[in-house]
């Protein structure tokens, strides 16, 4: 077999000259829809380099999110699982609206948040849905402390997060904290989480991972190894295991202003992730072709489900 030149240049081949390794769809647990690239900061790092400026991908509407319920019924799809990223979702006007559609519809769902001041322009809306015990609201500290958090996040954004955890505890909301791995050390990041947690009379374990969720750093300049079919036993990874074996995302690309089905929460600009706009059309095989599979998913280990 010929060699590639260039890691993750080849849908089937790596640059070693393997097979690449691919995720087979294994049924629709979960649907994600990105509401908008759109954000009131811009983030270190951060993967869909969402900002106040990036509108990459446009708002979704209540009309675009009912067009893919309507498909799930008519293809008696067995989702039980919905999931809101951006951008910031709560910047979206027709939030509200959209979370009332999948709380009628009686899904488990699951909210990224950073629960600052665009959340809390919307309490008086929010709080009606505090008694929803299927909702789960997911914020993101980069640290836990300020001064580590600010240096990622931008200033004045440390106060305005704990304020918005604060209301949402205060109010009876289902919620989990996301971060970040710090130099490879979980126990460090743990620690320190919990004696957060505590100062702020917060009922949150930090040993617990479905309360504290912790990501690997992405960085598509790191050297990350391409994933080949052998990788799956010497890794002792299953590929069940894998985010596109069991979900899929709707988002909505500016360039032709029409919604998309893509394989991966992270990657949602790219064609070769991309399926067009039948939801039924995207239960494809996945090919790990982007470096995201090999650091988050594979070896990372990372997950974006919720557990109820």
């Amino acid at each position: 077999m010929s060699k590639i030149e260039k890691k993750f240049n080849h849908k089937y081949i790596t640059a070693l000259g393997d097979e690449r390794a691919y995720v087979k769809f294994n049924g629709l647990n979960t649907l994600w829809f990105n509401t908008g690239t759109l954000c009131n900061i811009s983030c270190e790092g951060c993967y869909i380099e969402s900002s106040p400026t990036n509108n990459k991908l446009l708002y979704l509407t209540q009309k675009d999110v009912e067009k893919y319920l309507k498909q799930i019924k008519k293809y008696n799809l067995s989702c039980n699982t919905i999931g809101i990223t951006g951008g910031e979702p709560f910047m979206n006007k027709e939030i509200i609206s959209i979370l009332s559609l999948f709380i009628k519809e009686n899904y488990n769902i699951l909210v990224l948040t950073n629960a600052m001041q665009p959340m809390l322009n919307k309490i008086k809306e929010l709080i009606k849905f505090s008694n929803y015990s299927k909702l789960t609201l997911r914020i993101s500290l980069d640290h836990f402390n300020k001064e580590e958090h600010e240096k990622i996040r931008g200033i004045n954004t440390w106060d305005k997060a704990i304020k918005g955890i604060r209301w949402l505890v205060n109010n009876n909301f289902r919620i989990n904290i996301a971060s970040r791995i710090i130099n490879k050390d979980e126990k460090i990041v743990r620690d320190g989480f919990a004696k957060l947690f505590k100062e702020n009379n917060l009922d949150i374990n930090a040993y617990n991972n479905d309360h504290l969720v912790l990501f690997p750093e992405m960085n598509l300049q790191d050297n990350t190894p391409e994933i080949t079919k052998s990788c799956w036993e010497i890794l002792d990874s299953n590929p069940k295991d894998m985010m596109c074996a069991n979900s899929r995302m709707i988002v909505k690309r500016k360039e032709d202003s029409k919604t998309h089905v893509v394989s991966c929460t992270l990657i949602p600009y790219e064609n070769n992730f991309s399926y067009g706009s039948n939801l039924k059309n995207s239960f494809k095989r996945v090919y790990l072709n982007h470096p995201f599979c090999s650091k988050f998913c594979v070896l990372g280990g990372a997950s974006c489900s919720n557990k109820p």
